[in-house]
């Protein structure tokens, strides 16, 4: 994917008021959300870019925002961030077994108006690259049993690999995009 197309897909997600942000792309992998995100949020935001495997990533990306790369496994670790406008994650969730527990843990990193922006496939299949798949259905079904009022698929694409991806952006408050 392109970070054009990755952009596209999350557009929707990002608030575009002129406030500094700060984001966590929890498996960011070689950062191609991460720099489509950065490309999207306004000047002097940051992002925490968090892998388990080691990534190079510039440390500033988009208009001015910082980049901060951490290794480590956020499903098992705990990350030392607080107070988070938003996480990202892009094909990282479908890693995750206990996604309840997972959502429970991020939450405490994030500040009172956040908001998760969700890049998935829509299909519920699982296979040797998406263990736990959540196509959005069970995405909405899982968020609105943890209380969240926000759920709302902003995009879809086709997948090169069959079927579609989607964005989703959840909070438990009304957001102003």
């Amino acid at each position: 994917m392109t970070k054009s197309a990755a952009a596209a897909l999350i557009r929707k997600g990002v608030n575009s008021n002129n406030i500094p942000q700060h984001w966590a792309d929890l498996g960011c992998g070689s950062g191609i959300f991460t720099e489509a995100i950065a490309g999207l949020l306004p000047p002097h935001s940051t992002i925490m870019a968090v892998d388990v495997n080691h990534q190079s990533l510039p440390r500033t990306l988009g208009k001015n925002v910082s980049v901060q790369f951490v290794q480590a496994d956020f499903i098992a670790s705990e990350i030392n961030i607080q107070a988070l406008d938003g996480i990202l994650m892009a094909n990282a969730l479908h890693f995750v077994q206990d996604k309840t527990a997972l959502i429970q843990k991020l939450e405490k990193y994030m500040n009172d108006h956040a908001r998760f922006l969700i890049v998935e496939y829509d299909y519920p299949q699982s296979n040797q690259w998406e263990p736990y798949p959540i196509p959005y259905t069970a995405l909405q079904q899982l968020f609105e049993q943890l209380d969240y009022t926000q759920i709302e698929k902003i995009s879809e694409r086709e997948s090169i690999y069959g079927g579609k991806m989607f964005a989703a952006l959840i909070s438990k408050k009304q957001l102003s995009k």
